[in-house]
């Protein structure tokens, strides 16, 4: 009997190629071979010692785990030697012979890093953004894996909170497009191929939200506010085809987002049809007891009803359903779904066909870091970047005379990749100095200084520097360092100031209650500005910062974000006019951190201040404009652009008709250059409040000097619509206004009327 069960198992797992709809008999059949004991080892999700830990727990006895089938997944381990090795406990070593799914946080890139997702969406390039997220999965398939923690489309309009980094910014529908854009650059348009990695889509759901801007705080919305701004990236994902997704730390209305059954079931699978996996976030389980929902036990087995398929770390699953089963706390009919959903995505990994799949050795060698790679993150970099500021047209700067490149950031390899970088390497990564001695040759010369430490605060230093040394205290003083600066300035013709922030400055558990520039670099700038030399300031930084005085008295800004592993060329290709710069920011920038939470899609109050004097009982502050320093979709350019009136097709519309609005668009400067188009509607009267304006289109269009050409936006009442007081997305008749223009607040607009 035992021989014959071996057979017929040993004949499954063998189970040449099939079609995708095969997979569910497939998966049914293998689960009706296992034990309740293996069922729920599928669902669990660990990280063995030594490997890339993104928490501060880590798994124990993982051998042992894995030959008993109690694992269903690893993470943090790369390198297909290792992943084999792994992966051999399971399909040699455990009795039914799984293969286990390996996963780790790819977020901008694997090897080869691109810009931080912030910047990633600040090119308004769809077709960058999934080449970024193709080539990350080519990599990361080359060194063994096979899913990715990846896209987070969390949306966020609180510059304090560290993970804004991570995300594309404040707009539903912008961030909806970065989702779609991402998932189908993981995925591909087959699972099974060995260099495509399984989408994981985070933080399901609202953690972009967190109270006061730190992290893993509370969230608190209506529903209403849910359905409108922050669940529309989320849905766009699930419906480009996510294999999965995670579950948030935070709750909502007060259930954690882990356990949440209206969250992951009603919402996720009944109303949005998801038919992946869902994967809780490092331990978060476990922290529904700290939430005071209950002891582990209690919380497991709520998860797990609520519809969480997997946990990751805490092993809550793992060690307690047996007995909730027994107890009658939880049904084998609750564990057999999550585990189906689990066997169904490895069928679709192809990793019952072969278990080795994406362990290929050779892969590794031609595959990473290579050199069309490393050319396409430079490419997607500088069209990441966001002119803020550029006075008398200083910049782009010319390849002759003397710049005097300073600050702390100017001759700095590791804090170019930015956050969450996992198996990037910051010494492959070049440098603002090297990137410009390429750019220029001979022709510049350049003087060199630090000018500042990242901060002269120890505290907030050795904070920083958790997860390794990125910022280094300087044993010269503050003052010799800004002497050495401000000499180099003084012999150059133009000075170029590399400020910003450290790598972990931004991202997870890296909230900033102050979001200026540290008071060290600050210093700096202020005494390069008395030199009266042209000063331009590059930002290498993970999130908006207030930037009054320096955007008051430098003379250029160029927002590089972290601009990734061919950082420093990037730059110098920005900088020298190699590329025109086109970005523009996905996140406002306020003014001071007392404006937070700001964003351009703001709703007016009954008494809305038309920005006219400071009137009494209005909706202002006495000590603060209510404007941000730099709008949503703002960015300049080298070159400059005109937009004509917008032109409407009709000013009256009945039903399910079209409209077209158009602007011409004209290229007025010396250069060629990039635009991009924005497409903004307003619904002055309806049912619920709406917003002053929502993101509903955008065009990149490339126009040379002088050119002009029509640009024209189809709208019909899909974008007109809403969701209303019962969450039924729906359009009303009446009056919309359509804007056009260079960024949220800079617009054309047209008024028309739309019936039933």
């Amino acid at each position: 009997m035992k021989k014959n069960f071996a057979i017929a198992v040993i004949a499954l797992l063998s189970y040449p190629s099939f079609s995708q709809n095969d997979i569910p008999s497939k998966a049914k059949a293998l689960l009706a071979k296992m034990t309740l004991a293996e069922k729920i080892g599928q669902l669990n999700l660990i990280i063995p010692g030594g490997a890339a830990v993104t928490g501060s727990v880590v798994s124990s006895d993982v051998e042992n785990k894995i030959k008993n089938g109690q694992v269903g997944g690893l993470f943090g381990i790369t390198s297909p030697a290792k992943v084999r090795k792994a992966q051999e406990l399971a399909v040699k070593g455990s009795r039914l012979q799984i293969p286990m799914i390996f996963g780790l946080d790819v977020i901008h890139g694997h090897k080869t890093i691109f810009p931080i997702p912030l910047g990633l969406s600040a090119s308004w390039d769809m077709g960058l953004i999934e080449q970024s997220a193709r080539i990350a999965a080519t990599e990361a398939s080359a060194d063994g894996l096979n899913w990715a923690f990846s896209p987070m489309v969390d949306i966020a309009r609180d510059a304090r909170w560290g993970r804004i980094s991570e995300g594309s910014g404040e707009d539903p529908y912008l961030g909806g497009q970065v989702a779609k854009a991402m998932v189908h650059g993981y995925q591909g348009d087959d699972l099974s191929k060995n260099n495509t990695i399984m989408a994981c889509v985070k933080h399901f759901a609202l953690y972009g939200a967190a109270e006061a801007g730190r992290e893993y705080n509370t969230v608190d919305m209506s529903r209403i506010k849910m359905y409108e701004y922050y669940l529309p990236p989320y849905k766009a994902a699930v419906d480009a085809g996510a294999g999965s997704i995670m579950s948030s730390f935070n709750e909502i209305d007060g259930v954690p987002a882990t356990g949440n059954k209206w969250l992951l079931t009603d919402l996720l699978r009944k109303e949005w049809g998801f038919k992946g996996f869902v994967v809780s976030d490092y331990t978060s389980l476990n922290e529904m007891t700290a939430h005071g929902v209950g002891d582990l036990q209690t919380v497991s087995a709520q998860s797990l009803k609520a519809g969480l398929d997997m946990d990751m770390v805490g092993e809550g699953l793992l060690t307690t359903l047996g007995k909730s089963v027994k107890e009658g706390k939880v049904a084998v009919a609750d564990i057999d779904k999550a585990c189906l959903r689990i066997l169904e995505a490895k069928f679709k990994l192809g990793l019952f066909d072969d278990p080795y799949r994406y362990i290929d050795e050779a892969r590794t060698a031609k595959d990473i870091l290579t050199p069309a790679n490393r050319q396409a993150a430079r490419n997607i970099a500088a069209h990441s970047m966001v002119l803020l500021k550029n006075n008398h047209q200083v910049l782009p700067l010319k390849k002759s005379g003397t710049i005097a490149l300073v600050g702390p950031l100017a001759d700095n390899k590791r804090n170019m990749l930015g956050t969450w970088v996992v198996a990037g390497d910051w010494r492959e990564s070049v440098s603002v100095l090297e990137g410009i001695k390429n750019v220029t040759g001979n022709s510049v010369n350049i003087l060199t200084a630090k000018g500042a430490n990242l901060t002269d605060d120890s505290l907030f230093a050795k904070r920083t520097n958790a997860l390794g040394i990125e910022v280094e205290i300087d044993t010269r003083s503050p003052q010799a360092m800004i002497d050495e600066a401000v000499a180099a300035a003084n012999q150059s013709d133009m000075i170029v100031a590399v400020v910003g922030e450290a790598a972990d400055m931004s991202g997870e558990s890296s909230s900033r209650a102050d979001i200026s520039l540290p008071a060290s670099q600050q210093n700096l700038l202020k005494a390069l500005s008395k030199t009266g030399k042209p000063l331009v300031v590059v930002l290498i930084n993970g999130r908006p910062l207030t930037l009054v005085w320096e955007n008051d008295h430098a003379t250029a800004i160029l927002e590089a974000w972290a601009p990734g592993t061919e950082a420093g060329n990037a730059v110098a290709d920005v900088l020298f006019g190699n590329y025109n710069p086109s970005g523009k920011i996905t996140a406002t920038f306020p003014r001071s951190v007392g404006q937070i939470p700001i964003y351009y899609n703001h709703k007016n109050t009954g008494r809305p201040f038309d920005g006219t004097g400071f009137p009494k009982f209005k909706s202002n502050y006495l000590d603060e404009s209510n404007d941000p320093l730099y709008p949503f979709g703002y960015g300049l350019s080298y070159t400059s652009f005109q937009y004509s009136p917008v032109k409407l097709s009709r000013t009256v519309l009945k039903g399910e008709e079209k409209l077209t609005a158009s602007v011409t668009l004209q290229n007025t400067g010396r250069y060629a250059g990039e635009e991009v188009v924005q497409l903004y509607i307003s619904d002055p009267v309806a049912s619920v409040t709406r917003s002053v304006k929502d993101l509903k289109g955008f065009q990149k269009i490339l126009l040379q000097a002088g050119e002009t050409k029509e640009i024209s936006f189809q709208i019909t009442t899909e974008q007109l619509s809403f969701f209303n007081y019962d969450l039924k997305k729906v359009w009303e008749p009446g009056k919309f206004v359509i804007h056009i223009g260079t960024n949220s607040s800079e617009v054309q607009s047209a008024a028309l009327q739309w019936n039933k």
